[in-house]
């Protein structure tokens, strides 16, 4: 049943109405465990949750709610391999990419053989890089979750990172990037991949065929050795001049192919015993999400609470803030992950929905957003939502970073709260501002893993109780048709048959 045709839709609509006068400090005040209520542990992740505007009421509706749509249904039937992935026809398998080897039977036991098949080869090759002292760069050509997930990957885990190795990405097909970064390379020291599943898309190839007129410009040989392909295209990569080639599966989005091949970056990095590390921790965070009831269930509990404020409370976006200079790419990476899957207007059948889908997500890394967009959450005239990511334990010695660290994180979030009372007004801060505090004992492999997961299967909660395919994205596709043929007018010059505002800005930017 769509989600705003039950009985829990309906009374969440009124649950809503009587909690416009919600203040978290009463309700801290009122409940002596709320804290403990509203916390809850999952593997590697602890997430404190009160202070958010819900109370025990909020979230046993919310809860009807991901009953009477069916959400263990549909979590199953993906685990199931079923073809969730309904405008596509196709299953949504990211999950047994982080599968232990041997351990299904029936018709997913061909499919995980397959997949260790291809984990065993990929890891082979990056342990054969990293014993090769003579590449000292390895560049990621891709573009989207074949640029996002590793980038955010490698930083995340710089620590863990082989040295001696530096890691470069280019996506945008704006040349002064990859430009920027040929620079500093030398032909016979960077191994470049080139990260495209149909070897087609045309950022990703433009930058490619750009790199290796750089690579045989600089006098570089053997160039089987210098490149390889993330692709199921062999045969394109191979016209390419690519041998070495490492593929996925059609049941595989762009956003949740960091545990493929796509990885390789990172297992080049970190090695293949880190990038296991990082496959199990996911896996742990897998079994939560299939097994816990869904009261005490993390991924489920959070994508209620995002069905809630985008809903009843009508929060439209949620800033996230992870305290750990190693996680600055993540905010940008669950952008994708969340809006991609989850910005959508109709409905798994292609029906208009009458209520809104995915948050904006945006942030940076703390203590930088503090003195910056921290100003318009404290005493802003929206209520954005915050989402806090720590680390308990830090790698480095320095003296007093980590504390000071953790203190502002800490004090952010009690800030947030409790608010400040000021007669003249512009030290006013009104508090009562939500926010939740996810928190890591480590950032390793395995705690990067599970957190990453955790996320995916939160976006599949929100999307599921929407009724929506947070599978597909073809709203990235309309653009793209558009500037071939823009393109081909820019070398043109003709404007004929276009509208006025696009054809003065093209007469404009237009060197014919």
């Amino acid at each position: 049943m769509r989600c705003d045709q039950t009985t829990a839709w309906k009374n969440l609509q009124h649950h809503a109405q009587a909690f416009q006068g919600f203040d978290l400090r009463t309700a801290f005040a009122a409940d002596a465990g709320r804290a403990e209520s509203l916390s809850q542990s999952a593997p590697y992740v602890f997430a404190d949750l009160s202070k958010n505007h819900v109370d025990a009421a909020t979230e046993a509706l919310l809860l009807q709610l991901a009953q009477q749509t069916g959400l263990e249904a549909h979590r199953d039937a993906m685990f199931c391999g079923e073809h969730i992935n309904v405008s596509e026809d196709r299953a949504v398998m990211h999950w047994l990419l982080r599968h232990p080897a041997g351990s299904l039977n029936g018709p997913l036991a061909a499919p995980l053989a397959q997949v260790h098949d291809t984990l065993n080869a990929m890891l082979a090759y990056a342990e054969q890089v990293r014993a090769d002292a003579q590449i000292t760069d390895v560049v990621n050509i891709g573009i989207g979750g074949s640029d996002l997930g590793p980038q955010m990957a490698v930083l995340a885990l710089q620590d863990f990172a082989l040295p001696g190795k530096r890691f470069h990405f280019i996506s945008n097909v704006d040349g002064h990037e990859l430009a920027g970064v040929l620079r500093g390379l030398k032909a016979e020291s960077t191994l470049f991949l080139i990260a495209s599943k149909t070897f087609t898309t045309v950022e990703t190839m433009t930058n490619a065929h750009s790199a290796l007129q750089w690579f045989k410009a600089q006098g570089g040989h053997d160039q089987a050795r210098h490149f390889a392909a993330l692709t199921t295209n062999v045969a394109a990569a191979a016209e390419f001049g690519i041998g070495t080639t490492f593929g996925f599966w059609d049941w595989v989005g762009g956003r949740y192919s960091l545990w493929s091949a796509i990885g390789l970056p990172l297992a080049i990095a970190i090695g293949a015993a880190g990038f296991k590390d990082l496959l199990a921790g996911a896996h742990t965070m897998d079994q939560h999400f299939q097994t816990a009831q869904l009261a005490q269930n993390l991924p489920v509990r959070l994508g209620l609470l995002d069905v809630w404020y985008r809903n009843f409370l009508h929060f439209t976006s949620r800033s996230i803030a992870p305290y750990h200079s190693a996680l600055r790419r993540l905010p940008a990476y669950l952008q994708q992950l969340e809006m991609e899957s989850n910005g959508k207007r109709v409905d798994s059948h292609g029906q208009a929905l009458t209520y809104g889908t995915s948050p904006v997500l945006w942030g940076e890394p703390g203590t930088n957003g503090q003195h910056a967009y921290f100003q318009m959450l404290h005493q802003g005239s929206d209520i954005v939502p915050m989402e806090f990511i720590a680390v308990k334990t830090p790698t480095h010695k320095l003296k007093d970073h980590h504390e000071l660290l953790l203190a502002n994180v800490i004090a952010q979030a009690q800030a947030l709260m409790m608010g400040k009372d000021d007669a003249g007004g512009h030290r006013h801060f009104t508090g009562n501002r939500p926010s939740t505090f996810l928190l890591l004992d480590e950032l390793t492999p395995a705690s990067l893993g599970a957190l990453i997961a955790l996320q995916e299967h939160r976006v599949f909660v929100s999307g599921s109780v929407w009724g929506i395919n947070s599978f597909d994205q073809w709203g990235v596709e309309l653009g793209k048709v558009l500037a071939k043929d823009i393109h081909a007018r820019i070398v043109s010059g003709v404007v004929a048959g276009l509208d006025s505002s696009t054809a003065a800005l093209l007469q404009r930017v237009c060197r014919v």
